[in-house]
């Protein structure tokens, strides 16, 4: 039996982290379900979880980092409105500095469009403490979304661990019609799959179709493979992958991937590019997908081009040659955003930011910008159409707003007529070429000093920079009030909200634990703090969305002690673990309607409980017993009985 492309590179970057190989196939790859760890090559983090991050690195007292390559960007808290994000970024700064990482400056560029341009290479690992960071399984690399300290053991040497995933393949046919784009082609496998589909395997694209689509467009595809729940995505590594690093002046790190004809997979999905059409995903999930022309005339107020998604050199030329000549609607406010400083530079080398300024439209900085309610906030009740990779709700910083995802052709056409349109009623679409050769400008990407001078580095700490809450080892028992009940598909975004009014205070835990789930109950972080030591229960794919691990470390810091859920999210329950905090499945779904918040709750006997798979919650208020799912390996069960990861590594 063959191998898949994920596998070969997982059955490359396999080791023994202390607790010995995990079974393996007669192929010599992990069975699905085991604990694997895995050698990382290349980790990214960006400002709104690297300050985080880079506070856990330095706990550990290793002087330089020791993947092949490391980068530090600032892409998320541009929005300089006071001295708190400045000084977080100086203090990245002198981080990457003193550690031996690459610099990526202030409107440098998006983390995830500036590594595949600079950075990414085929049949590498990459963990990034961003949700998207499997953007890069566009050029064919293993990457991944990771807890900020799981990124810093990485860059301390140290092997990320994975629960060893299914194999999904999605077969392409065909190509895609004018107007069509790769963000349909995600849609539709959201629309197929929803935002739990991925949960547990890796995506492969793969089939004829494949040839047809640039590396821009495939990086669009595994960069919202993430709202699938997918641990990644990854597509071949081909002549269209080498033409791209030709282009970026990168050929030498080509190398060709692809999967064994005999290759097995447990689900494949097949797609019909021709048979496609224009894709909206409606309020407020971004499986919610229905065809555009089925919203035909409704009202649109704003319009915002740009993300890790969509803000690539190909998007924004197609968004320049639709836009020329022509003048936005007057109702609509739009935003186009590009993705990176070499994206920015030859549209104006070019004439296309021109195009675009004519057009009304407003162009904002290389950076995340909107996407993560950075500025640019939808009006009242508005329904904002946008290339991004989310819409939950609040997270464009307007709790009643309306988002819609769109590709850039549909944002246009919107855009221009002011109401929801079928970008295939703009006529023919403009002929866009991508140039043989990128501008190559890297100056606003400060390389790692030489360890010599980077001993002498000083680390610049503002004052908004506070130590990061310890989780306390899991003892025989939990006891404390089930202090919220949450319904299902709860984001990281619900329980740690971003935006421009609180994403500055990331590196402030007990500032930022006044807004832990204020988008579901305003009262809760008061009534946590009051009950000291607590539980919280949830449904379906609890935490889903962002990487943010300070969605488990705001709540230890409230005093929660255990989550219990339907299901978990991949990136988040490998959080709480690292937090110290305990998370437990329901064996009998129905189990969860008869808790009511404020029930007393203790666990009990988890010391064998949490060994044998099984634990009891007894609840003290209605006096029953309800088994749970303790469903863990070794290494998470020593990790939790240390009081987290920071200090289970310092005892290895």
């Amino acid at each position: 039996m063959g191998l898949t492309i994920a596998q070969k590179i997982i059955k490359e970057h396999m080791v023994d982290d202390g607790l010995g190989l995990p079974k393996l196939t007669e192929e010599g790859i992990p069975r699905v379900g085991e604990d694997v760890a895995i050698r990382i090559d290349q980790t990214l983090t960006q400002d709104a979880t690297g300050t985080m991050a880079y506070l856990e690195f330095e706990t550990m007292g290793i002087p330089r980092v020791k993947t092949e390559l490391s980068v530090a960007y600032i892409d998320h808290n541009t929005l300089q409105s006071g001295f708190e994000n400045a000084d977080d970024h100086r203090f990245i700064q002198s981080m990457a500095a003193k550690y031996g990482l690459y610099f990526s400056r202030p409107g440098n560029g998006i983390c995830h469009q500036v590594h595949l341009e600079r950075f990414a290479r085929p049949g590498g690992t990459l963990i990034g403490s961003d949700s998207h960071t499997p953007t890069a399984g566009g050029l064919g690399m293993l990457a991944m979304g990771a807890g900020g300290l799981d990124v810093a053991v990485a860059m301390g040497g140290g092997a990320y661990h994975i629960t060893m995933p299914k194999m999904f393949k999605v077969n392409l046919k065909g190509s895609l019609r004018d107007f069509v784009t790769a963000k349909d082609v995600s849609l539709e496998v959201l629309r197929q799959l929803t935002v739990k589909g991925g949960v547990g395997a890796i995506i492969e694209w793969g089939g004829p179709g494949v040839k047809t689509l640039s590396v821009p467009e495939r990086a669009t595809i595994t960069n919202m493979g993430t709202e699938l729940g997918a641990t990644t995505s990854i597509f071949p590594a081909d002549e269209v992958t080498e033409a791209f690093l030709i282009s970026e002046g990168r050929e030498d790190v080509f190398m060709p991937m692809s999967s064994d004809p005999d290759a097995v997979y447990d689900k494949i999905i097949d797609i019909d590019l021709d048979a496609l059409e224009p894709l909206i995903a409606m309020p407020h999930s971004p499986d919610n997908v229905v065809k555009v022309s089925s919203l035909k005339g409704t009202k649109v107020d704003q319009v915002c081009v740009g993300s890790c998604t969509n803000s690539s050199l190909m998007d924004m030329l197609k968004v320049a040659a639709l836009l020329k000549g022509k003048v936005i609607d007057s109702g609509v406010s739009m935003s186009v955003s590009p993705g990176s400083k070499q994206v920015l530079r030859q549209l104006a080398d070019s004439g296309a930011l021109s195009d675009i300024l004519a057009s009304g439209a407003r162009v904002l900085e290389c950076a995340c910008g909107p996407c993560i309610g950075m500025g640019f906030s939808p009006n009242s009740g508005g329904v904002s159409l946008r290339t991004f990779n989310r819409n939950f709700e609040g997270r464009s910083g307007t709790k009643d707003a309306g988002v819609y995802l769109v590709s850039p052709e549909t944002a246009v056409a919107a855009a221009l007529t002011g109401y929801i349109t079928d970008p295939r009623e703009l006529g023919n679409l403009p002929p866009v070429q991508l140039p043989k050769e990128f501008t190559i400008d890297d100056s606003a990407i400060i390389p790692p000093l030489d360890p010599e001078e980077a001993s002498k580095v000083e680390i610049l700490r503002g004052p908004n920079i506070k130590e990061f809450p310890k989780g306390n080892p899991v003892g025989d028992e939990i006891e404390g009030q089930l202090v919220l009940k949450v319904g299902d598909n709860i984001t990281t975004d619900h329980i740690m909200p971003a935006g421009s009014k609180i994403l500055p205070y990331r590196s402030n835990i007990p500032h930022l634990s006044q807004y832990c789930f204020e988008v579901c109950d305003e009262t809760f972080p008061a009534r946590a703090k009051e009950a000291g030591r607590s539980i919280v229960v949830g449904g379906i794919n609890y935490g889903q969305g962002s990487s943010r691990e300070h969605a488990a470390l705001v709540p230890l810091y409230l005093g929660v002690r255990a989550v219990v859920a339907k299901s978990f999210a991949r990136i988040h329950v490998a959080n709480l673990i690292n937090a110290g905090i305990l998370p437990l499945t329901f064996i009998n779904p129905d189990d969860y309607d008869g808790l009511d918040q404020e029930d007393m709750l203790k666990l009990v006997d988890l010391k064998e409980g949490i060994r044998r798979g099984e634990v009891t919650l007894v609840n003290e208020t209605k006096g029953k017993e309800i088994k749970l799912k303790a469903d863990f390996n070794e290494r998470q069960i020593e990790v939790l009985e240390a009081g987290g990861l920071l200090p289970y590594v310092g005892s290895k």
